[in-house]
């Protein structure tokens, strides 16, 4: 079995499992106690402390270990607000964060605070001259993502940190997908991150506020982490944590030269094996072991399935694999087919050959559920103006149907499609632009959204 998932969690690296069993032996105590086996549990997470510094290039009182990485941004977003209530109350997001991140947005906005989500490109990217015209007199706090979790981009982190600085505005960085690859550049004034993403162990996050950043934590005042993280510290999973941060920095530079070979390799070969795939994200500036790629008339879950069946463990952002069956925001933001989506995230160590076999596979998996779907070639004929009733239907269906009738109405003719799954917002546009059409845009119908195709070749 080839495990392609490690941006949602990475194997734990060796290092860190050899770190953990050890510090199990020795930092099982209370760091906060005198006596000598709580000396030697506060020696260690000390250390520890000092290692993911050094890694992150702060200094070790900035830095506090926290639960999750979930918790360091919640953590991290509630205090910086709170501790900049005078100068208002104005949040500032990109449309791609994580679910952690746009989830506080939300209960932010929900207690009367203001939030501005910036856009991105197709690419997935901010614009920093974007990042700068949001900005406001108010503005409490901005948040941007080194990298994106679903497509890899990287963000202009040092750009619109120095755009945030002149501005007199705290930047928190999330740098869970790419701390394992190398700091993050810039004046940025928070970092949160994740262990399970470079390797360590679950269940440890990290929280850096750089001094003169204003800071006051919400939860109930405590004694352990500076306040800013409550709870009985893991010592030994914070030490296999930092033990693993400081090993896969060592790793970075060689593997990420060659993993992002084995990942030029799938963005070249997708577009050219499987039929109406889109590939998506920056295809330069993006994380060296991630792509991600979309594929038409094709059932995410399914498509999933079918791959982990032979032999591969991959993610998604299909809606189709959602319990809310709404597209990820990602795609949504970036404007990008959402259907038959499949990220492949490459650990270390991956081979040449399991890329290839992989490439080999994915071919007829896509058929096949495309079979099961009936999706098929344009039919042909010729008419005028078509209607397509898919209301009540999931997605890939409304653009399925789409396909099949689209050939039946001459150059200038329209195809209306009738659909009510929010995923054809997204696919229906996202169709015409991989297939050279016009979109003339949706207006409400009877029977769920009316989306309406011209044809133009």
């Amino acid at each position: 079995m080839s495990y392609f998932d490690t941006a949602s969690s990475a194997p734990l690296h060796p290092v860190a499992r050899q770190a953990l069993q050890a510090a199990l032996d020795e930092g099982w105590a209370d760091p906060a106690r005198l006596h000598r086996e709580g000396r030697r549990a506060r020696m260690l997470l000390d250390a520890a402390r000092q290692t993911a510094a050094e890694a992150v290039g702060c200094r070790p009182d900035e830095l506090v270990f926290t639960s999750s990485g979930t918790r360091a941004l919640h953590t991290g977003i509630t205090g910086a607000l709170a501790g900049r209530r005078r100068t208002g109350d104005h949040l500032m997001v990109s449309a791609v964060e994580h679910s952690a991140v746009l989830h506080t947005a939300e209960r932010h906005s929900a207690g009367g605070g203001t939030v501005t989500e910036v856009p991105v490109d197709r690419t997935g990217k901010v614009a920093p001259d974007g990042f700068a015209e949001a900005l406001r007199p108010d503005t409490a706090l901005a948040c941007l993502q080194s990298a994106n979790h679903e497509v890899g981009t990287e963000q202009p982190v040092a750009e619109v940190a120095e755009v945030c600085r002149a501005a007199g505005v705290p930047l928190l960085v999330d740098a869970a997908q790419s701390l394992g690859w190398g700091p993050v550049p810039g004046p940025w004034s928070l970092l949160a991150a994740s262990a399970h993403k470079w390797g360590g162990p679950a269940g440890v996050g990290l929280l850096v506020v750089r001094k003169g950043t204003r800071f006051a934590p919400q939860d109930p005042a405590g004694e352990r982490e500076s306040g800013r993280a409550a709870g009985f510290e893991n010592v030994p999973a914070v030490v296999a944590a930092a033990a693993s941060l400081r090993a896969v920095r060592a790793e970075a530079a060689g593997e990420a030269a060659r993993l992002r070979e084995l990942t030029d390799r799938i963005r070249a070969r997708v577009p050219e094996v499987v039929p109406d795939a889109e590939v998506v994200g920056d295809p330069v500036r993006r994380l060296p072991h991630l792509v991600t790629f979309s594929c038409l008339y094709v059932d995410g879950e399914t498509l999933l399935h079918e791959l982990d069946r032979s032999g591969f463990s991959v993610s998604s952002g299909s809606s189709c694999t959602s319990s809310t069956l709404t597209p990820s925001h990602v795609l949504r933001a970036m404007g990008v087919l959402s259907e038959g989506n499949v990220r492949v995230s490459l650990p270390p160590g991956t081979g040449a050959e399991e890329v290839e076999r992989f490439l080999d596979v994915l071919p007829g998996v896509v058929a096949g559920v495309r079979e099961k779907w009936g999706a098929g070639a344009d039919a042909p004929g010729a008419g005028g103006e078509l209607t397509v009733d898919a209301v009540g239907r999931r997605c890939p269906v409304p653009v399925i149907e789409l396909a099949k009738v689209f050939g039946r109405v001459p150059v200038g003719g329209t195809v209306t499609v009738l659909a009510d799954d929010e995923a054809a917002r997204l696919d229906i546009p996202a169709w015409c632009e991989m297939r050279g059409q016009e979109y003339l845009g949706e207006h409400p119908s009877d029977r769920g959204t009316a989306y309406v195709v011209r044809r133009v070749s």
